[in-house]
């Protein structure tokens, strides 16, 4: 059994009555690709939102990493332990370059870099690894979707994390471009790190996750194999609809 980097025990984040992340247990082993599914609402953002604290804090429940509980801890205190995340809706800073904008992620992760100059000389390697090269001087005004997205995962990887958390990071791509996304997760995995996906695209989450967790309205309702989810009659009742479910065990 791997080790577990990540751990959440009863996580619970409720607004008022709505429950959207409900007595939730988890584990994340070390080097492994873990994908997050579910349907709209089913808190598998509120969930990473808690992971790096970045939003009000958990209602009640821990978070560990590597062992220490990190739910009480600031968003910059977490970076700085080794998690860096992307967001789902892309926000660069206006009115500075590609390599400005990663440049800044290397400031505030786990290598503690203070330097600009070695900010700079870091940032260079990670556009090349996402090939944004050729971007890096130009306003990220002026950047399409598909160089949005790679620089937003250039800005996580930029701060040298041991647990990467990547919320959809393919939306809004063409085949190709997802095709390009998934082998960079790939490898940047073999390389060591350690890698949650949140994605709706099923054929990217099939096709790189070890395991999958599943959640829905709030609760994890399966974790496992993507045979054992793609097979799992409450994912499928999640998803597809009671109906759904009942016409394929009476056509089994």
């Amino acid at each position: 059994m791997s080790e577990i980097i990540l751990e959440g025990r009863g996580v619970t984040r409720t607004f008022g009555d709505l429950r959207a992340v409900w007595e939730v247990d988890f584990q994340i082993r070390k080097g492994e690709i873990l994908g997050f599914i579910g349907p709209n609402g089913a808190g598998k953002t509120t969930l990473l939102h808690m992971i790096n604290n970045t939003r009000p804090p958990l209602t009640r429940g821990e978070i560990f990493f590597k062992g220490q509980r990190i739910d009480h801890l600031k968003p910059y205190q977490i970076a700085e332990l080794g998690i860096s995340r992307t967001f789902q809706i892309v926000k660069p800073f206006p009115g500075m370059t590609t390599l400005e904008n990663v440049s800044i992620g290397a400031l505030f992760g786990k290598d503690k870099i203070r330097n600009a100059r070695q900010a700079r000389e870091k940032t260079r390697s990670i556009l090349a690894k996402v090939n944004l090269s050729q971007w890096e001087n130009v306003p990220v005004e002026n950047l399409n979707i598909s160089e949005i997205k790679r620089l937003e995962l250039a800005r996580a990887l930029a701060m040298d994390p041991e647990l990467l958390l990547l919320d959809e990071v393919m939306a809004g791509l063409n085949p190709a471009e997802i095709e390009l996304i998934m082998e960079l997760i790939i490898e940047l995995n073999r390389e060591g790190r350690t890698i949650v996906v949140i994605e709706h695209v099923m054929k990217a989450i099939m096709g790189i996750s070890q395991r999958i967790m599943v959640m829905h309205h709030g609760e994890k309702i399966a974790v496992g194999t993507p045979e054992e989810i793609r097979n799992d009659e409450s994912v499928i009742s999640a998803y597809l609809g009671e109906r759904y479910a009942k016409m394929r065990r009476s056509n089994a």
